[in-house]
């Protein structure tokens, strides 16, 4: 899951690889294999560590679908312990391909149950990211346009050229949106797409792309006042007033959520389930909106000022059950590209 703000880069630095090397004599080391955006509070880790003996290395491995993919292609000889970053679009794969072993987190009753993909508890929720239509607030106030109210007005005529979206095929909040237009158009879902082409949609490769260069809301103050991003967006853009300066239209929202699992086959298991649990404690829960600028799955920890003043919890995101994503993901790719891209 792509990240919005663009101080982020930075803070990703954090989350490199805390291992390597050969491991000490009765170490017990547990491999959390994730994706590039994934952040950590180097002194939560430790003081696990502290707590129970149990060190964290970190291996990243390119986005969600990327994840997904290499744990399907090496579940017979896992390249970790645990795993974290399989999305609610890639989840079901993952679980038909036998990739996860059961454990049940002992906070899934504090939150990240609710988010459960099916009852064999072998995914747990870690945190939760809505992908919305965002707009820069100036911008449409300038050209004497409304904020959109959702979907349908995206494809009126006042805001042709405004919206920019990433490709459902090459990144992941591309893919939610689509997947937000299926559950919420359902068989005129096409349709809806070949109004928004009609109308000057601008479709680029990723959210890096469309937000920091299409976006005229974000630094690189781009052309297009439209672009799908994260309800969690506008706290990363608040003005020298204390407001901020976008908004995320939250009637466009669908709902990303995104797990972790202890890996079929890992070394130490019980240790790996540590780690999961760790992923869900409230410690680390209290550093996922500023580290990674996505929700905690817990409904106990609070979120900071400027999330709750700017970026509150859509309370209806549309959602679409996992084996149905499952099932359809790639035909509906396929017709988006004949609808949008010809």
């Amino acid at each position: 899951m792509r990240r919005t703000p663009i101080a982020l880069a930075a803070l990703l630095l954090a989350g490199c690889s805390l291992g390597g090397g050969d491991e000490p004599p009765g170490d017990r080391a547990v491999v959390l294999v994730t994706h590039d955006s994934f952040a950590h509070d180097q002194a939560v880790f430790d003081a696990f560590t502290a707590r129970t003996g149990i060190r964290i290395e970190v291996r990243k491995s390119g986005d969600a679908g990327a994840l997904t993919n290499q744990l399907v292609l090496t579940k017979a000889s896992p390249i970790g312990d645990v795993a974290f970053g399989v999305d609610t679009t890639f989840a079901s794969r993952a679980l038909d391909e036998g990739v996860f072993a059961e454990h049940r987190s002992s906070a899934a009753d504090a939150g990240p149950g609710s988010y459960a993909v099916d009852d064999t508890n072998r995914l747990t929720a870690v945190d939760v990211g809505d992908v919305c239509v965002n707009v820069d607030t100036a911008a449409l106030a300038e050209r004497k346009l409304p904020v959109p109210k959702g979907f349908d007005e995206l494809a009126d005529p006042r805001y042709k050229d405004l919206l920019v979206v990433e490709d459902p095929a090459t990144s992941s909040p591309g893919l939610a949106f689509l997947l937000g237009t299926v559950a919420h158009f359902g068989d005129g879902w096409v349709g809806y797409w070949e109004k928004l082409r009609a109308n000057g949609v601008l479709v680029v490769a990723g959210w890096e792309e469309a937000y920091t260069q299409e976006f005229s809301g974000s630094s690189g103050n781009g052309p297009r006042p439209i672009v799908v991003s994260y309800a969690s967006s506008p706290s990363a853009e608040i003005g020298e007033d204390g407001q901020p300066r976008t908004q995320a239209v939250l009637d466009t929202c669908f709902r990303q959520v995104e797990y972790a699992g202890v890996l079929a086959g890992a070394k130490n298991p019980a240790d790996a389930g540590q780690v999961v649990d760790l992923l869900v404690s409230p410690e680390f829960q209290r550093t996922v909106p500023e580290l990674m600028y996505v929700y905690p799955s817990r409904s106990d920890v609070e979120l900071p000022e400027s999330w709750q003043k700017a970026a509150p919890l859509p309370a209806e995101p549309a959602t679409l059950p996992a084996a149905e994503i499952q099932a359809n993901r790639e035909r509906w790719v396929q017709q988006w590209r004949a609808a949008v891209q010809g």
